[in-house]
C-alpha cells in the first residue's frame, strides 16, 4: 500500500494512478477518511489523557469531590466507548480503500487499461523451421505416452494433467538448470509452503482483489497460494532486518494453484492454463533505493533472459502498460515465448518492481546506516514455471519422427541424452 502521508501530499498523482490502472477508487473519499480517523484518533487521545487525570485527582479528593469524579468518569467512559466504536469503523473503511490504492507507475510504462496496450521492447532468437507438419504438445505427449489428459480429467476435473516417462524427467531437469543458474548468480533456493494463511495473501497484495482466483480451504482457514512470492514475503513479515542482510535473494521453489476464472477461452488446451503447476520464483529485497530496485529489476529480467537463451527459445520482452501491471507494480517486463502450435509467443515469465508498497503491507523493514527504520523494496519474476515452458520447449524442439531433441543446457540433467 501506499503511505498515508505520501497520499495526503500528492493526491493527484494518487488519483493519476488510479485513472491508468483502471481503478475503481475515490481518492477524495479516502482523504476525508483519513482526516476523520485522525481527528477521531485525536480526540480518543485527549479523553484518554482526561481519563488519567481525573484517576490522579481521584486520590486526593474529598468525598463531594470524588462523587463529581465518577460521574464525570461514567460519562467520559461512554464517549471513549462511543470514540473507539467510531474509529474502528472508520480505520476498517479507510484499511479496505488503502488495500485498494495503487502504487504510482514508472513514468516510461505505456498507457493503456489491458495487455493491448504492452509495447515490445526486444526480440531475441528464431521461430524453428520445420520441414513437416509440427504438432502441438498435446498430439506428441500423447503419441509417446508422455501425459494423461483425458485419465487426469476423471481424477481431478478440467485443466488437469498428469506427466509420465521422460517428460517428468525433462520437466524436473528444468527446474534443476534454473536452480543451479539462481544458485551460481547468489540466490538461496527455498522451498516454500504452498497452503498459506491470509496475512501473507494481503500482505503480498494478492488479496483483496485476487480472492477469487486462489482456492480456499475453509475448514483450515487457509488458501492455496498462486505463486512462492506469497510465502517468501510473509517469511520476514513483521522484522527489522539489518542493512548488512540486504540483499536477500531467493529462489522460491513450489507448487502453484490458480482458479483461473474468466480465462474459458484462453490457451486451455493442454498443460498451457492449467490449475496446477510448478515454478521456481525469483524474489528480491533489497534496501528503499529507486536506482537499486532498478539495478535488481535489471537483474531479474536477465536471469530470465538467459534461461531462455541457454534452452534456444525464441521470445520478446514487453514493457507492460499501466492497467495491466496490477495495483502494487511500479514496472512490469513480461516475457512471451514462441510456442509453435499457436503460431505466436506466449507469456513465460513476468519480472515486477514494486518499491514498497507490497513491504508496508506485508510490514517488511530494515535498519539502515543511520538507525532509521524504513520499509525494504521487493522484486520478483519468474524463472521456470511449468508445464508451461516445457510445452514450449518439446514444441519446440519436436522432429519429423515425434521425438524431442533435448536442449543441449539441459543434457547434464538428463544423463547426456541428446533425444528423448
Amino acid at each position: 500500500m501506499l503511505d498515508k502521508r505520501f497520499i495526503r501530499d500528492n493526491p493527484d498523482a494518487v488519483k493519476e494512478a488510479v485513472r491508468l490502472k483502471g481503478v475503481d477508487l475515490d481518492v477524495d473519499e479516502l482523504l476525508a477518511l483519513d482526516e476523520t480517523t485522525r481527528k477521531l484518533q485525536h480526540e480518543l487521545d485527549q479523553g484518554q489523557a482526561r481519563k488519567r487525570t481525573l484517576s490522579k485527582g481521584f486520590a486526593k479528593a474529598d468525598a463531594t469531590q470524588r462523587e463529581e469524579l465518577r460521574a464525570e468518569s461514567a460519562e467520559l467512559d461512554q464517549q471513549l466507548k462511543q470514540l473507539r466504536d467510531a474509529l474502528d469503523e472508520s480505520n476498517t473503511r479507510l484499511n479496505d480503500l488503502l488495500l485498494i490504492t495503487p502504487n504510482v507507475p514508472w513514468d516510461k510504462a505505456p498507457v493503456g487499461l489491458d495487455e493491448s496496450a504492452n509495447v515490445t521492447i526486444k526480440t531475441w532468437g528464431q521461430k524453428p523451421e520445420f520441414d513437416f507438419s509440427p504438432l502441438d504438445h498435446v498430439e506428441l505427449t500423447e503419441k509417446r505416452g508422455w501425459a494423461e489428459f483425458a485419465r487426469a480429467r476423471k481424477v481431478a476435473g478440467e485443466r488437469a494433467y498428469a506427466l509420465t516417462g521422460d517428460l517428468v524427467l525433462l520437466e524436473r531437469a528444468l527446474h534443476s538448470y534454473a536452480l543451479d543458474l539462481l544458485t551460481a548468480k547468489g540466490f538461496t533456493p527455498v522451498s516454500v509452503p504452498a497452503l498459506v494463511k491470509e496475512a501473507p495473501l494481503v500482505g503480498s497484495g494478492m488479496f483483496p482483489k485476487g480472492r477469487e482466483e486462489t482456492y480456499e480451504l475453509p475448514a483450515d482457514n487457509a488458501f492455496l497460494a498462486g505463486t512462492a512470492e506469497v510465502a517468501l514475503v510473509g517469511l520476514h513479515s513483521g522484522e527489522i532486518l539489518d542493512k548488512n542482510r540486504l540483499p536477500i535473494l531467493y529462489a522460491g521453489i513450489s507448487p502453484c494453484f490458480r482458479r483461473e476464472i474468466g480465462s474459458a477461452s484462453r490457451d486451455v488446451r493442454g498443460l498451457l492454463r492449467v490449475h496446477q503447476f510448478e515454478k521456481v520464483e525469483q524474489f528480491v529485497l533489497c534496501e528503499a533505493d529507486a536506482m537499486e530496485s532498478a539495478r535488481w529489476h535489471t537483474e531479474l529480467l536477465a536471469s530470465a533472459e538467459q534461461i531462455l537463451q541457454d534452452l534456444g527459445l525464441h521470445y520478446e520482452v514487453v514493457e507492460c502498460a499501466t492497467g495491466d501491471m496490477g495495483l502494487g507494480k511500479f514496472r512490469m517486463n513480461d516475457i512471451n515465448t514462441w510456442f509453435p502450435s499457436l503460431d505466436m509467443l506466449r507469456e513465460t515469465h513476468s519480472c515486477s518492481t514494486l518499491h514498497d508498497w507490497q513491504a508496508r503491507r506485508a510490514n517488511l523493514r530494515y535498519r539502515d546506516s543511520d538507525g532509521k527504520v524504513r520499509f525494504v523494496h521487493t522484486l520478483n519474476n519468474t524463472a521456470v514455471a511449468t508445464p508451461r515452458l516445457l510445452a514450449a520447449v518439446i514444441e519446440n524442439y519436436q522432429t519429423k519422427d515425434h521425438e524431442v531433441r533435448v536442449p543441449e543446457v539441459l543434457r547434464p540433467y538428463l544423463g547426456n541424452r541428446e533425444v528423448l
